[in-house]
């Protein structure tokens, strides 16, 4: 992948973030403090997070394919900066109340929830984009009568 194609993930990440996580400040908000109300500014916050959150995401970008154990690795390591990012930004808001436990792991359990959705959403669009591909693939060797899969003779003896 190239670094325009993965900006441009990291761009449809930002929007799947932003969703999810305004969700999830409804459904913790909702059920611990339903009494709290906020003005206009309260809109920006699922785009700061969501902001914020994209950048840890940035350790995934590699020139080459990555070993499954080092894209694993990178994978965890984004995972953990994801969420030292939004109980950083958690901890020094004033209008969260990170005083009490029930918020920090209503929050810290979000991030997972949200990190588990967002990879389970990008695994289905990246293999709906994979069939298409191999169909592409298939239609184009059944229209020039070729198989790519097996090399050409007359190129190996040059």
């Amino acid at each position: 992948m190239n670094l325009r194609q993965f900006l441009l993930r990291k761009l449809m990440l930002f929007f799947t973030l932003s969703t999810l996580i305004t969700v999830a400040i409804y459904i913790l908000g909702a059920s611990l403090d339903p009494a709290a109300r906020f003005g206009y500014t309260g809109f920006l916050s699922p785009l700061i997070y969501a902001g914020a959150c994209v950048i840890p995401s940035l350790v995934t970008w590699s020139k080459r394919e990555l070993k499954p154990r080092e894209l694993l690795l990178r994978e965890l390591l984004q995972f953990l900066l994801t969420e030292a990012v939004v109980l950083g930004l958690a901890f020094r808001s004033d209008v969260i109340d990170t005083s009490r436990p029930a918020v920090v792991l209503g929050i810290a359990g979000s991030v997972l929830v949200i990190y588990l959705l967002v990879f389970l959403i990008s695994w289905a669009a990246n293999s709906a984009e994979a069939r298409e591909t191999d169909r592409e693939l298939q239609k184009f060797q059944r229209l020039h009568g070729v198989d790519l899969c097996v090399p050409d003779k007359a190129a190996q003896r040059n």
